[in-house]
């Protein structure tokens, strides 16, 4: 026990416990001191709500009580005596039921009457004399009847008399009443009223539990006449002494341990008082006792924090182990916080790693569905478990994005990844239903869901919208173009018809199009290609002689003569590969150069491929043309090469070359050439170039089908007979027996 306590980690968490139990001790006291003058405020304020709601009542039942009074003057009849003074009893009995009527829907009113001459009383239970129905049935020792007969007589307001006791003569029953009277002053019939109240029916309508237990209500009229009031023997002349009372406010006095609340009626002047009590009763034991309480939690709450000081200890103490902070110094809970943040490190971490896993496998499913080869079944599957992530409509539109760097120096800031995202944010910002791929390089595929075909037309606006906006933002330093597909319906195997579409509309674009967005179903198929053979034969003897310039107003040309026919792209890339290749074979060929010659070759066929303009196209064809007159090293003084020679005859041997030709080729004299050969090559030209031709001539007897007649004509021999003839002075047997020969 010594050796824990000592433990500083106990101590930790014994003190951790015990800053709680203190803030809960500082909250305890000022609930404590607080809650009782909480209470008492709120209770009174609702108390107040509740006194509204029943003047409320009490305005509704005088207003009742009114209209009660000015329907009876309604009633018809001014006078119920005939012309010889009698009582006329059927008007009588009318009266008698059309009170009754009036008097059935109002239940606290205990009794309605009518009097003429303040003698006959007819009320809705029948007719009798006023010193009948005061004197016998509602007697009161300080209002009989004779004062009723009085006070009717007199010029008075409608007055309403205080709750009295009356009961009835040899019976028991007494019942609290007030006597409202109608005024003499403002006579609207020749018919004195009096209506009869009962104040238990009336108070049972109010309703009044709503009020603090312990208070009382008291009722005035505007003279400050006690009305109504629900607790006996109060004296509140000295109270009403103290209060002014403004029709538009309220007023509150206190005394001792009361608080007398005044409140006005809007409708007729009464003045209503609510007694309720200042302070709660016993809230002397109330306060000890919650002192007590008080006190006993918190000694409760230190032994427990004791208690869960040395439980706790020991499941601390492997948590900072499992978080590996057992060799680090400091806090315990640090190091568990130390430990959390790092798990949450983690987390994330890995998260993101599962989030880039899971995009790479959808991306390599994607892209494996373009292939067009057959898969496993399993594979399949996995397919269709991407199927909702890939098809979010009934249709579908493949579009591929090409990017074209402008700045290099700042496209190496830039990793795929952020390349990829920029263009998601970019095409989801305009369409909601697209997922964006990388294929490969800086070509990206997106597959656009579509409700109805319909609404293609609407999307491709969209999709170039994006782009252009794309270019001029997120993707400055590239050039962006893109493609489109036609609607395909959303099924995986219809993905390699819209990849084949996308990718046929890159090449056959037009050559001229300067739009971001090839909409593929507006390709037209051109036909019209200008490749003059005579032409690249001229490039070629171009390039033999050393005449530079020449060879590049060639290339120019066909470059230009093509774009103005709008050949697709992928002709003209063809056609400039073409004519690359005729050009390669005026490089110097020798063993020292045959590594460069194969660099150069795969460079410039790659730099055509990725040509996105007809610039770019002659750009590279300019620049491989440079780089083969470069590697030729022609003497510009003399262009008498051997090297030049042997190769111009090997490539121009089926032409007449005549000994004048050869000179004219070379800028010299034919009697110069024809000496300059004979000495450099060791045989005359004739001789040289016949050997060239019957090498060829050879390799056509075996190889070939072709007649004797035809083999001479493409060896460089006008007729049959001269080629016959030749043929067998340098190779011993004619044309036919050599292929014969060479058959067996």
């Amino acid at each position: 026990m010594n050796r824990l306590i000592a433990n500083r980690g106990l101590l930790q968490i014994f003190f951790a416990l015990q800053l709680v139990v203190g803030i809960m001790f500082i909250f305890n006291y000022m609930v404590y001191k607080n809650s009782i003058s909480g209470i008492y405020e709120k209770v009174t304020e609702n108390n107040r709500m509740v006194i509204r709601n029943i003047i409320q009542s009490f305005d509704a039942s005088f207003t009742s009580i009114n209209n009660l009074m000015f329907n009876i003057h309604a009633l018809p009849y001014g006078q119920i005596v005939d012309s010889s003074g009698q009582q006329d009893m059927e008007k009588v009995l009318l009266l008698e039921d059309s009170l009754a009527r009036m008097v059935s829907t109002m239940d606290y009113v205990e009794n309605a009457i009518i009097t003429y001459d303040y003698k006959l009383a007819i009320t809705p239970n029948g007719s009798s004399s006023m010193e009948a129905l005061f004197d016998r049935k509602y007697t009161n020792l300080k209002y009989n009847s004779m004062f009723w007969q009085n006070f009717i007589r007199s010029e008075h307001d409608f007055t309403v008399f205080p709750a009295d006791t009356y009961s009835e003569i040899d019976s028991t029953v007494k019942k609290e009443l007030i006597v409202a009277v109608d005024s003499s002053r403002l006579r609207m019939s020749n018919k004195k009223l009096m209506v009869l109240i009962d104040v238990n029916k009336l108070l049972s309508s109010i309703d009044l539990k709503g009020m603090i237990p312990g208070a009382s209500l008291i009722v005035l009229d505007a003279n400050r006449n006690l009305v109504l009031s629900t607790e006996k023997d109060l004296d509140l002349v000295e109270i009403l002494n103290d209060v002014y009372f403004n029709p538009s406010s309220e007023a509150s006095v206190k005394r001792e341990n009361f608080e007398y609340n005044f409140y006005k009626s809007d409708y007729n002047g009464f003045i209503y008082i609510n007694k309720l009590p200042y302070k709660f009763q016993n809230i002397g034991s109330v306060t000890n006792a919650n002192q007590w309480i008080m006190y006993g939690a918190i000694v409760l709450a230190v032994l427990l924090s004791v208690l869960l000081s040395i439980y706790l200890y020991r499941p601390v103490k492997n948590i900072v182990q499992l978080l590996g902070g057992s060799n680090l110094k400091g806090n315990d809970f640090v190091k568990i916080q130390s430990g959390i943040v790092k798990i949450q490190r983690e987390n994330e971490s890995l998260r993101s790693q599962m989030h880039l896993v899971d995009s790479e496998i959808q991306r390599g499913v994607f892209l494996q569905t373009l292939d067009g080869l057959p898969h496993s079944r399993e594979y399949e599957m996995q397919m269709q478990n991407h199927y909702a992530d890939l098809f979010q409509r009934r249709y579908f539109m493949m579009a591929a994005i090409h990017l074209i760097p402008v700045d290099n120096r700042e496209q190496q800031e830039w990793s795929i990844e952020d390349i990829t995202e920029r263009l998601r944010s970019e095409v989801t910002g305009e369409l909601e239903h697209v997922v964006v791929f990388h294929e490969e390089h800086l070509r990206f595929l997106l597959l656009i869901s579509v409700d109805i075909p319909a609404e293609r037309k609407k999307l491709l606006k969209k999709l170039d919208h994006c782009i252009r906006q794309a270019e001029e933002t997120g993707l400055r330093s590239f050039r962006l173009q893109g493609c489109i597909s036609r609607v395909f319906e959303s099924k995986i195997s219809n993905c390699r018809e819209a990849y084949q579409d996308v990718r046929n509309g890159f090449q056959y674009r037009d050559v001229n199009g300067n739009v971001h967005l090839i909409d593929t179903e507006k390709i037209s198929f051109v036909t019209d290609i200008y490749f003059p053979l005579q032409k690249i034969e001229k490039l070629s003897n171009c390039l033999m002689t050393g005449k530079q310039d020449e060879a590049m107003d060639i290339v120019n040309e066909v470059i230009e003569e093509n774009s103005g026919k709008h050949v697709h792209h992928h002709q003209l890339v063809h056609m400039a590969q073409t004519m690359f290749l005729v050009m390669l074979k005026q490089a110097d060929t020798s063993e020292e150069n045959r590594y460069e010659l194969f660099r150069m070759e795969t460079e410039m066929m790659q730099r055509l491929r990725e040509a996105y303009s007809v610039d770019q196209v002659r750009e590279a064809l300019m620049e491989g043309l440079r780089r083969i007159m470069a590697m030729r090293n022609v003497d510009s003084k003399s262009k008498l090469n051997p090297a030049f020679i042997s190769q111009y005859i090997e490539l121009h041997y089926m032409e007449n070359l005549y000994l004048d030709h050869m000179a004219e080729v070379l800028d010299t004299s034919s009697k110069y050439f024809s000496n300059y050969f004979k000495k450099t090559f060791g045989v005359n030209y004739v001789e040289y170039l016949n050997k060239v031709r019957l090498s060829h001539a050879r390799e056509y007897l075996r190889n070939s089908d072709l007649s004797i007649a035809e083999i001479g004509e493409k060896t460089g021999y006008t007729n049959s007979s001269t080629f016959t003839t030749t043929f067998k002075k340098y190779c011993g047997v004619s044309p036919s027996e050599y292929r014969k020969k060479a058959a067996e």
